[in-house]
């Protein structure tokens, strides 16, 4: 499978919600780091710009949790360009309200420091070209992606994403169908419906910024509903699991949207990496996905993706 570490993201303390915060800014836009607004079919392929050379884009998740999200922007190609296009903050939560019977976004201690200090975390990234998306997974309460009762709830939850994106800063959003238990606290299973009903509000709420599908769980199978496509909504979609190399079923998107290469930096060895990284070149593909950077100096190890992806080796910058 994919993530160990699920369990930090449950809190001991209290849940914390950032529900009046991000509602008294929805009103506000952020213009910087905007992206073409997304069509259909391969007219989805956004140009993030950050490395500046021909080949796929390099998508990297961080576990803030123990990791620094900054460390995305110290690897550079032996040219000067940055390595990663994209980095995701892994991960905020789908909290489920018993009460309400609402889900609510949830950011734990970790994601909550990054977010609020986005001038730290976020901006010296972005300045460097690097999108910043905030990954989004259930926490073991019931709510997920894929079992929002009714297309106004999806609504709902769309809003409180959206406003993150523009209380924070951020370029977009990932979504991440695992570890929701679904069924636990009364909640629903899976349904047809629910997560293109999110992410057709999300793109309506989010015309110009990203939204990406990490191809795993109960809504990988749930992509078109009523004539819509998730492919059409979003941007993005790449393999979950590591090590391996298989094509996100995905309709909709590109080739040049979608990931079938994906490891974990720090178990994944260097010539799996880079064996899938010549497949991504000579099938071509878009996407190179990385998980798991952390806070040591990995250059030479990312050597060996960046030299089949790119011919250039890649550099570290503390």
């Amino acid at each position: 499978m994919k993530r160990f570490s699920q369990s930090l993201f449950k809190n001991a303390g209290t849940v914390v919600v950032l529900a009046t915060v991000l509602l008294a800014s929805a009103c506000k836009k952020d213009a910087s780091n905007t992206v073409a607004p997304v069509g259909s079919g391969s007219s989805n392929n956004l140009q993030t710009n950050a490395i500046g050379v021909s080949g796929p884009k390099g998508v990297c998740y961080v576990e803030v949790n123990n990791n620094d999200i900054r460390n995305v922007g110290k690897y550079k190609l032996s040219t000067g360009q940055q390595l990663f296009d994209i980095g995701i903050i892994f991960a905020a939560n789908i909290n489920y309200n018993t009460s309400t019977q609402q889900a609510v976004l949830y950011f734990n201690p970790q994601v909550t420091n990054v977010l609020s200090n986005k001038a730290t975390y976020i901006q010296p990234l972005q300045a460097k070209g690097i999108k910043v998306l905030l990954s989004i997974l259930g926490n073991h309460q019931g709510a997920g992606i894929s079992n929002f009762p009714s297309q106004a709830a999806a609504q709902a939850f769309a809003q409180q994403l959206s406003d993150a994106v523009t209380t924070y800063g951020l370029d977009g959003i990932d979504f991440d169908d695992e570890y929701a238990d679904y069924g636990t606290n009364g909640t629903g299973q899976p349904n047809s419906s629910s997560f293109v009903y999110l992410v057709t509000a999300l793109r309506q709420l989010m015309p110009n910024k990203i939204i990406s599908f990490y191809f795993y769980g109960p809504a990988s199978s749930r992509l078109s509903y009523n004539g819509v496509t998730v492919g059409s909504k979003v941007n993005y979609s790449w393999n979950a699991i590591y090590g391996s190399y298989s094509v996100p079923n995905v309709p909709g998107l590109a080739k040049s949207n979608l990931g079938p290469a994906a490891i974990d930096i720090q178990s994944t060895s260097s010539s799996t990496a880079a064996s899938l990284a010549t497949q991504t070149v000579n099938n071509s593909y878009g996407i190179y996905l990385y998980y798991n950077l952390p806070n040591t100096d990995v250059h030479t190890y990312l050597s060996s993706v960046s030299n089949a992806l790119y011919g250039k080796a890649t550099t570290y910058t503390p």
